[in-house]
């Protein structure tokens, strides 16, 4: 177990949010709103591709049901909204409130402070997603916490660099905030890559990976401004997809 391929996709998470956020003010809103566009088309692309290394569309459907209930019932959106309003306080003395709340219910009705998401939670959301989603990052975190070959991580983070760049030029400094997300999730999958390749098989993986990419394709659409889905909530999905391939495989089917 190296870590290293994480941490390098951390710097290159930052460095590359960094110029972005630096570079954004300086763009003119026609041509962030040309870069936004074409993020979200190639974040609808990267989810198809991604959603087709399903087995059974079953398994994705049934995953995204039950984890977006398991969603809801946490009310995931929220407290990714709540940490990403804490995340920006801690990094910005004002907030731009420009996206609508990602979850109205009856604790945003009643604190005026939640009626609406924040950009920053807005782009932490969404650069965290992106940089998550992928075999990649399950892959390259496995095969560096059991080999200590990094490639994998080198070549994600090359791709992740220009993507928070981009990213950072229209939905700002949130963005950085995601490589606490990265550090987190790939760090913990490069520290448990021996239990995790004794549990987790090729069909899980797949199944995990598909539906990543619905999630992938949900954030397009999002970026894109067709329409605005509570994805933090469908997170659990992730989890549930492979559970399901295993008791599917328990039973022999």
């Amino acid at each position: 177990m190296t870590g290293i391929g994480t941490v390098i996709n951390v710097v290159a998470v930052l460095t590359g949010g960094a110029l972005g956020t630096l570079l954004g003010s300086r763009l003119p809103e026609r041509i962030r709103e040309t870069i936004m566009h074409a993020l979200g088309l190639l974040t609808l692309v990267i989810g198809i591709h991604l959603s087709f290394d399903t087995n059974n569309i079953l398994i994705v459907l049934g995953a995204l049901l039950l984890g977006g209930i398991a969603g809801e019932l946490l009310r995931i959106e929220t407290w990714i909204g709540r940490l990403g309003r804490w995340l920006e306080r801690k990094t910005s003395s004002r907030e731009t409130k420009v996206f609508p709340d990602p979850l109205p219910d009856a604790d945003a009705a009643s604190d005026p402070s939640q009626s609406q998401s924040s950009r920053f939670s807005h782009a932490f959301l969404t650069a965290s997603l992106v940089f998550c989603v992928g075999p990649m990052t399950i892959l390259g975190s496995f095969h560096d916490g059991l080999t200590g070959d990094y490639s994998l991580l080198a070549i994600k983070s090359t791709l992740d660099f220009f993507a928070a760049l981009a990213f950072a030029s229209t939905l700002g400094p949130g963005v950085i905030a995601a490589a606490l997300t990265v550090l987190v999730y790939q760090g913990a999958l490069t520290i448990s890559a021996g239990w995790a390749s004794g549990v987790l098989t090729e069909p899980m993986i797949a199944e995990m990976t598909a539906t990543g990419g619905v999630l992938m394709l949900a954030l397009g659409l999002g970026l894109l401004d067709i329409k605005h889905i509570r994805t933090g909530n469908l997170l659990p999905a992730i989890v549930v997809a492979p559970i399901i391939v295993a008791v599917l495989e328990w039973l022999g089917s």
